[in-house]
Protein backbone atom coordinates (compact mmCIF):
# COMPACT_ATOMS: atom_id res chain seq x y z
CA UNK A 1 0.00 0.00 0.00
CA UNK A 2 1.60 3.22 -1.17
CA UNK A 3 0.64 6.86 -0.91
CA UNK A 4 0.39 9.10 -3.93
CA UNK A 5 3.67 11.08 -3.80
CA UNK A 6 1.99 14.45 -4.31
CA UNK A 7 -0.90 13.89 -1.90
CA UNK A 8 -1.01 16.68 0.68
CA UNK A 9 -0.92 15.45 4.27
CA UNK A 10 -2.73 17.31 7.04
CA UNK A 11 -0.74 16.85 10.27
CA UNK A 12 -3.10 19.25 12.07
CA UNK A 13 -5.32 16.20 12.57
CA UNK A 14 -2.68 14.89 15.00
CA UNK A 15 -1.58 16.17 18.39
CA UNK A 16 1.96 14.91 18.93
CA UNK A 17 2.80 14.90 22.64
CA UNK A 18 5.41 12.14 22.60
CA UNK A 19 8.12 12.73 25.15
CA UNK A 20 6.08 15.25 27.14
CA UNK A 21 6.09 13.03 30.23
CA UNK A 22 2.32 12.75 30.47
CA UNK A 23 0.61 11.95 33.71
CA UNK A 24 1.74 9.93 36.65
CA UNK A 25 1.77 6.19 37.05
CA UNK A 26 -1.58 4.64 37.81
CA UNK A 27 -4.34 2.42 36.56
CA UNK A 28 -6.21 3.74 33.55
CA UNK A 29 -9.79 4.79 34.08
CA UNK A 30 -11.06 5.11 30.56
CA UNK A 31 -14.68 6.16 30.42
CA UNK A 32 -17.31 3.90 28.94
CA UNK A 33 -17.93 3.94 25.25
CA UNK A 34 -14.70 4.23 23.29
CA UNK A 35 -13.21 0.82 23.06
CA UNK A 36 -9.75 -0.24 21.98
CA UNK A 37 -8.28 -3.17 20.08
CA UNK A 38 -8.04 -5.49 23.06
CA UNK A 39 -4.59 -6.86 23.92
CA UNK A 40 -3.06 -5.95 27.27
CA UNK A 41 -6.45 -5.43 28.89
CA UNK A 42 -6.94 -9.19 28.76
CA UNK A 43 -3.56 -9.79 30.34
CA UNK A 44 -4.12 -7.48 33.30
CA UNK A 45 -7.90 -7.80 33.23
CA UNK A 46 -8.35 -8.38 36.94
CA UNK A 47 -6.62 -5.09 37.66
CA UNK A 48 -8.86 -2.77 35.72
CA UNK A 49 -11.58 -4.62 33.79
CA UNK A 50 -14.29 -2.62 35.49
CA UNK A 51 -12.51 0.66 34.87
CA UNK A 52 -11.36 0.36 31.26
CA UNK A 53 -13.37 -0.11 28.11
CA UNK A 54 -10.35 -0.16 25.83
CA UNK A 55 -7.29 -2.33 26.01
CA UNK A 56 -4.07 -2.84 24.10
CA UNK A 57 -0.37 -2.75 24.57
CA UNK A 58 2.61 -0.67 23.58
CA UNK A 59 6.33 -0.44 24.07
CA UNK A 60 7.29 3.20 24.05
CA UNK A 61 7.46 5.66 21.18
CA UNK A 62 7.92 5.02 17.52
CA UNK A 63 11.35 6.53 17.25
CA UNK A 64 12.10 7.96 20.69
CA UNK A 65 11.56 11.51 19.50
CA UNK A 66 10.83 14.23 22.03
CA UNK A 67 8.51 17.01 21.01
CA UNK A 68 7.26 18.31 24.34
CA UNK A 69 8.59 21.78 23.70
CA UNK A 70 6.80 22.13 20.38
CA UNK A 71 3.24 23.05 19.63
CA UNK A 72 1.21 19.86 19.05
CA UNK A 73 1.59 18.85 15.43
CA UNK A 74 4.42 21.32 14.78
CA UNK A 75 7.15 18.69 14.48
CA UNK A 76 4.97 16.49 12.29
CA UNK A 77 3.98 19.56 10.29
CA UNK A 78 7.53 20.09 9.15
CA UNK A 79 8.30 16.42 8.55
CA UNK A 80 5.03 15.08 7.13
CA UNK A 81 3.83 17.18 4.23
CA UNK A 82 3.24 14.86 1.28
CA UNK A 83 2.51 11.31 0.35
CA UNK A 84 6.19 10.98 -0.49
CA UNK A 85 6.94 11.58 3.20
CA UNK A 86 4.32 8.98 4.12
CA UNK A 87 6.10 6.43 1.92
CA UNK A 88 9.42 7.13 3.66
CA UNK A 89 8.53 7.69 7.33
CA UNK A 90 6.32 5.50 9.46
CA UNK A 91 4.89 8.31 11.57
CA UNK A 92 3.99 10.23 8.40
CA UNK A 93 2.27 7.14 7.06
CA UNK A 94 0.08 7.06 10.16
CA UNK A 95 -0.75 10.73 9.59
CA UNK A 96 -1.72 9.83 6.04
CA UNK A 97 -3.88 6.95 7.28
CA UNK A 98 -5.70 9.33 9.61
CA UNK A 99 -6.22 11.81 6.77
CA UNK A 100 -7.54 9.13 4.44
CA UNK A 101 -9.92 7.58 6.98
CA UNK A 102 -11.37 10.96 7.86
CA UNK A 103 -11.63 12.01 4.22
CA UNK A 104 -13.75 8.94 3.53
CA UNK A 105 -16.13 9.46 6.43
CA UNK A 106 -16.43 13.19 5.86
CA UNK A 107 -17.53 12.60 2.27
CA UNK A 108 -19.88 9.70 2.99
CA UNK A 109 -21.47 10.89 6.24
CA UNK A 110 -23.05 14.34 6.40
CA UNK A 111 -22.83 14.56 10.20
CA UNK A 112 -19.16 13.60 10.37
CA UNK A 113 -16.87 15.89 12.37
CA UNK A 114 -13.09 15.63 12.40
CA UNK A 115 -11.51 13.93 15.40
CA UNK A 116 -7.85 14.35 16.26
CA UNK A 117 -5.45 11.55 17.09
CA UNK A 118 -3.01 12.01 19.97
CA UNK A 119 0.45 10.42 19.65
CA UNK A 120 1.95 9.84 23.10
CA UNK A 121 4.60 7.84 24.90
CA UNK A 122 4.30 6.52 28.44
CA UNK A 123 1.14 8.31 29.51
CA UNK A 124 -0.96 11.36 28.87
CA UNK A 125 -4.24 12.78 30.04
CA UNK A 126 -7.40 12.27 28.01
CA UNK A 127 -10.95 13.40 28.54
CA UNK A 128 -11.66 9.86 29.71
CA UNK A 129 -8.83 9.75 32.26
CA UNK A 130 -5.19 8.83 32.10
CA UNK A 131 -4.06 7.13 28.91
CA UNK A 132 -1.08 4.81 29.37
CA UNK A 133 0.88 2.38 27.25
CA UNK A 134 -1.06 -0.42 28.96
CA UNK A 135 -4.31 0.85 27.52
CA UNK A 136 -3.16 0.85 23.92
CA UNK A 137 -5.12 2.52 21.11
CA UNK A 138 -8.56 3.78 22.12
CA UNK A 139 -11.18 6.35 21.28
CA UNK A 140 -12.39 8.71 23.99
CA UNK A 141 -15.99 9.85 23.43
CA UNK A 142 -15.64 12.62 26.01
CA UNK A 143 -13.06 14.70 24.12
CA UNK A 144 -13.66 12.86 20.81
CA UNK A 145 -10.02 11.98 20.24
CA UNK A 146 -8.12 8.82 19.37
CA UNK A 147 -5.12 8.01 21.58
CA UNK A 148 -2.23 5.80 20.55
CA UNK A 149 1.31 5.00 21.62
CA UNK A 150 2.84 4.12 18.26
CA UNK A 151 4.98 1.44 19.88
CA UNK A 152 1.79 -0.62 19.94
CA UNK A 153 2.58 -1.79 16.43
CA UNK A 154 5.88 -3.29 17.57
CA UNK A 155 4.11 -5.25 20.30
CA UNK A 156 1.56 -6.61 17.86
CA UNK A 157 4.43 -8.05 15.86
CA UNK A 158 6.83 -9.22 18.57
CA UNK A 159 4.35 -10.47 21.13
CA UNK A 160 1.36 -11.60 19.13
CA UNK A 161 2.88 -12.41 15.76
CA UNK A 162 0.75 -10.02 13.73
CA UNK A 163 1.88 -8.34 10.57
CA UNK A 164 2.71 -4.67 10.98
CA UNK A 165 2.50 -3.89 7.29
CA UNK A 166 0.97 -0.59 6.17
CA UNK A 167 -2.64 -1.79 6.01
CA UNK A 168 -2.29 -3.58 9.35
CA UNK A 169 -1.37 -0.26 10.94
CA UNK A 170 -4.10 1.54 9.02
CA UNK A 171 -6.61 -1.05 10.26
CA UNK A 172 -5.78 -0.08 13.85
CA UNK A 173 -6.40 3.59 13.09
CA UNK A 174 -9.55 2.92 11.06
CA UNK A 175 -10.97 0.74 13.84
CA UNK A 176 -10.66 3.55 16.38
CA UNK A 177 -12.23 6.02 13.98
CA UNK A 178 -15.00 3.48 13.56
CA UNK A 179 -15.78 4.16 17.22
CA UNK A 180 -15.88 7.86 16.45
CA UNK A 181 -18.46 7.18 13.75
CA UNK A 182 -20.47 5.13 16.25
CA UNK A 183 -20.26 7.98 18.72
CA UNK A 184 -21.60 10.47 16.19
CA UNK A 185 -24.45 8.10 15.34
CA UNK A 186 -25.32 7.53 19.00
CA UNK A 187 -24.47 3.84 18.81
CA UNK A 188 -22.00 3.82 21.69
CA UNK A 189 -24.89 4.54 24.04
CA UNK A 190 -26.19 1.04 23.37
CA UNK A 191 -23.32 -0.57 25.25
CA UNK A 192 -24.26 0.49 28.78
CA UNK A 193 -23.02 -2.13 31.21
CA UNK A 194 -23.29 -4.97 28.70
CA UNK A 195 -19.56 -5.22 28.05
CA UNK A 196 -18.59 -8.87 28.39
CA UNK A 197 -19.57 -12.10 26.71
CA UNK A 198 -19.61 -13.34 23.11
CA UNK A 199 -23.02 -11.78 22.39
CA UNK A 200 -22.59 -8.64 24.47
CA UNK A 201 -23.17 -5.12 23.23
CA UNK A 202 -19.49 -4.43 23.86
CA UNK A 203 -18.42 -7.16 21.45
CA UNK A 204 -21.01 -6.07 18.89
CA UNK A 205 -19.64 -2.52 19.05
CA UNK A 206 -16.07 -3.69 18.50
CA UNK A 207 -16.98 -5.90 15.55
CA UNK A 208 -18.90 -3.05 13.96
CA UNK A 209 -15.78 -0.87 14.29
CA UNK A 210 -13.85 -3.63 12.51
CA UNK A 211 -16.45 -3.63 9.75
CA UNK A 212 -16.28 0.16 9.44
CA UNK A 213 -12.49 -0.18 9.10
CA UNK A 214 -13.05 -2.59 6.22
CA UNK A 215 -15.48 -0.18 4.56
CA UNK A 216 -12.82 2.53 4.62
CA UNK A 217 -10.22 0.12 3.19
CA UNK A 218 -12.61 -0.65 0.31
CA UNK A 219 -12.80 3.05 -0.56
CA UNK A 220 -9.25 4.01 0.47
CA UNK A 221 -7.96 4.75 -3.03
CA UNK A 222 -10.94 7.02 -3.68
CA UNK A 223 -9.85 9.37 -0.90
CA UNK A 224 -6.95 10.56 -3.05
CA UNK A 225 -4.19 9.47 -0.70
CA UNK A 226 -3.46 5.86 -1.66
CA UNK A 227 -2.55 4.24 -4.94
CA UNK A 228 -4.24 0.91 -4.22
CA UNK A 229 -4.81 -1.93 -1.78
CA UNK A 230 -3.20 -5.24 -2.78
CA UNK A 231 -3.96 -8.79 -1.70
CA UNK A 232 -0.82 -8.70 0.43
CA UNK A 233 -2.07 -5.52 2.12
CA UNK A 234 -5.40 -7.19 2.87
CA UNK A 235 -3.62 -10.17 4.38
CA UNK A 236 -1.67 -7.79 6.62
CA UNK A 237 -4.89 -6.26 7.92
CA UNK A 238 -6.48 -9.67 8.48
CA UNK A 239 -3.36 -10.76 10.35
CA UNK A 240 -3.74 -7.82 12.73
CA UNK A 241 -7.45 -8.47 13.16
CA UNK A 242 -6.76 -12.11 14.03
CA UNK A 243 -4.01 -11.20 16.47
CA UNK A 244 -6.38 -9.15 18.62
CA UNK A 245 -9.15 -11.73 18.80
CA UNK A 246 -10.18 -12.48 22.39
CA UNK A 247 -9.81 -16.24 21.97
CA UNK A 248 -6.31 -16.02 20.54
CA UNK A 249 -5.09 -13.60 23.19
CA UNK A 250 -6.61 -15.62 26.02
CA UNK A 251 -5.11 -18.87 24.72
CA UNK A 252 -1.66 -17.30 24.50
CA UNK A 253 -1.72 -15.38 27.77
CA UNK A 254 -3.75 -17.53 30.16
CA UNK A 255 -3.73 -20.93 28.49
CA UNK A 256 -7.49 -21.20 28.15
CA UNK A 257 -10.37 -19.48 26.39
CA UNK A 258 -13.17 -18.00 28.50
CA UNK A 259 -15.86 -16.57 26.18
CA UNK A 260 -17.85 -15.14 29.08
CA UNK A 261 -15.12 -12.51 29.53
CA UNK A 262 -14.79 -11.57 25.86
CA UNK A 263 -14.90 -7.85 25.12
CA UNK A 264 -13.96 -7.68 21.43
CA UNK A 265 -14.86 -10.92 19.67
CA UNK A 266 -12.97 -13.93 18.41
CA UNK A 267 -10.23 -13.87 15.78
CA UNK A 268 -12.58 -15.45 13.27
CA UNK A 269 -15.28 -12.87 13.97
CA UNK A 270 -12.89 -9.96 13.69
CA UNK A 271 -11.58 -11.20 10.35
CA UNK A 272 -15.13 -11.84 9.16
CA UNK A 273 -16.45 -8.38 9.94
CA UNK A 274 -13.43 -6.54 8.54
CA UNK A 275 -13.80 -8.63 5.39
CA UNK A 276 -17.53 -7.88 5.24
CA UNK A 277 -16.78 -4.17 5.23
CA UNK A 278 -13.97 -4.52 2.71
CA UNK A 279 -15.87 -6.75 0.30
CA UNK A 280 -19.08 -4.71 0.28
CA UNK A 281 -17.82 -1.18 0.92
CA UNK A 282 -21.24 -0.58 2.48
CA UNK A 283 -21.50 0.66 6.07
CA UNK A 284 -25.12 -0.49 6.10
CA UNK A 285 -23.81 -4.07 5.99
CA UNK A 286 -22.09 -3.48 9.33
CA UNK A 287 -25.19 -3.89 11.52
CA UNK A 288 -23.59 -6.17 14.09
CA UNK A 289 -26.24 -5.16 16.62
CA UNK A 290 -28.79 -7.47 14.99
CA UNK A 291 -26.69 -9.87 12.92
CA UNK A 292 -25.31 -13.27 13.76
CA UNK A 293 -21.76 -12.45 14.82
CA UNK A 294 -20.01 -15.68 13.85
CA UNK A 295 -19.66 -16.51 10.15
Amino acid sequence: MRFRPNARLDPSQVEDVRGSGGGGIGLPHIAAGGGGLGVTGLIIYLLFALLSNGSGGALGGLDGSTVAQQTPGQALGSACRTGRDANQKEECRIVGDINSVQKYWSTSMSSYTTAKTVFFTGSTQSGCGEATTDVGPFYCPVDKKVYIDLGFFDELRTRFGASTGPLAQAYVIAHEYGHHVQDLLGLLDRIGNDRQGPQSAGVRSELQADCFAGVWAHHATQTGYLTGVTKADLNDALSAASAVGDDRIQAETQGQVTPETWTHGSSKERRHWFTTGFDTGDANRCDTWHAQLSP
